[in-house]
């Protein structure tokens, strides 16, 4: 086979592999069982779309991963990891969705091989990938094995961005002011909404700047009028029409690092309500972004962000703001960090985050958010885009 382009030098991934150690030496694992796809290509690389079926990597404390996944798919690790071909294991494709017998039981002979059948073995219990059947067969065929959680393990690793990173998200970033833009040029009273987001989808796989566009890892939310008053509702062909209000929940995506950014249309003449709550949005976020630097917490920039907010009569009971970065359907977040009370992280330089200061009203929805990277100074937006409730009168 040709040799695999790696979209990080052996180096970075060496690197990620010492701080997770680490973290699994703190606590007290032997070995670590990753199925978060995110997690996975972090690792080593792994890169496809085969998270509906079982799959993983077995991380030890020493020696190189183990890629584990459907017989099918080995090839595709083939193609994309930088692990010795010999530590890519295949399981027989009898295993698939067959409700006789489970992979694991697979994993589990791969696992003991490798000198884990009496392991305190970590595994990620709290994802998406990884069903109560999953653990049940898992533990029922390494009766001896400490299974236990190790959920966010490998997702706190990931906190701090890499400069090959941050350049992934910028170039992501330069995506989604494209599909921005797309927005305000071509929407109007008529146009169905289907319509606009294939255009949308269009901008955003021919990427900006030279750079090509991957898929999202959350799809457009676009809804329009009263459905804009829930968050994650996405399109019909309703056409778009005057007196309503639309948000665009829309990311660019590059290697599959997210860069997500929501922004506000208003067809026709906006009630006042909406300008007073973009008014209240726009000061607030102002107001956390102040407070997003070094060595401030996380609640810091949701206390900043909700004190102005109340003071200017609008209140916001969800958080305010999350990580981002490498990410895989059905989520573009990185499921560490949050902007809410409570959240006592503190902000590292290299740190990126949705800031999502998006209110829900009784008849509809303001979203102006920004993806946000913390730097030695405080914080600096990805995006361009112009921080306004789009008005096409």
């Amino acid at each position: 086979m040709p040799p695999v382009v790696l979209p990080f030098p052996r180096e970075e991934y060496a690197a990620r592999l010492a701080r997770t150690r680490a973290a699994m030496a703190v606590a007290g694992l032997d070995m670590i069982f990753v199925t978060d796809p995110s997690n996975m290509g972090w690792l080593t690389g792994y890169d496809g779309w085969s998270f509906y079926v079982h799959q993983g990597v077995l991380l030890g404390l020493e020696g190189e991963p183990q890629w584990w996944g459907r017989a099918m798919d080995a090839n595709g690790a083939r193609r994309t990891v930088w692990l010795n071909h010999d530590n890519i294991h295949g399981y027989d494709d009898s295993y698939v969705q067959n409700p006789a017998k489970h992979p694991m039981a697979d994993l589990a002979r791969l696992i003991a091989a490798c000198g884990g059948a009496r392991a305190r073995l970590g595994v990620e219990m709290d994802n998406y990938y990884y069903t109560a059947a999953a653990h049940a067969a898992l533990c029922a065929a390494l009766p001896e094995a400490k299974v236990q959680n190790s959920t966010g393990l490998v997702n706190w690793q990931r906190a701090v961005k890499s400069d090959t990173e941050l350049t992934y998200m910028r170039r992501a970033a330069r995506i989604v002011e494209r599909m921005h833009q797309v927005v305000r040029e071509r929407a109007e009273p008529g146009i169905r909404k289907n319509d606009l987001i294939a255009e949308i989808y269009q901008t955003a796989i021919s990427g900006a700047e030279g750079h090509w566009g991957d898929y999202p890892a959350i799809v457009p939310m676009a809804p329009s009028g009263v459905d804009a008053s829930a968050p994650h509702l996405t399109w019909d062909d309703s056409p778009l029409r005057r007196g309503e209000s639309t948000f665009f929940e829309i990311a660019g995506a590059h290697r599959r690092y997210q860069c997500p950014q929501s922004r506000t249309l208003y067809l026709g003449p906006p009630p006042q309500k909406y300008l007073d709550a973009v008014t209240a949005v726009t000061e607030a976020t102002e107001a956390g972004l102040a407070e997003a630097k070094p060595g401030n917490l996380c609640e810091d920039v949701a206390r900043a962000f909700n004190t102005t907010l109340n003071r200017l009569g609008f209140q916001k009971d969800s958080r305010c703001g999350y990580a981002i970065g490498l990410s895989y359907p059905p989520d573009w977040g990185e499921r560490t960090m949050s902007f809410r009370a409570g959240d006592k992280t503190v902000l590292q330089p290299g740190m990126t985050f949705h800031f999502m200061p998006a209110l829900w009203l009784d008849d509809g929805g303001i979203e102006i958010t920004e993806p946000i990277v913390i730097t030695e100074t405080g914080a600096e937006c990805l995006c361009t885009t112009p921080r306004e409730l789009v008005v096409k009168v």
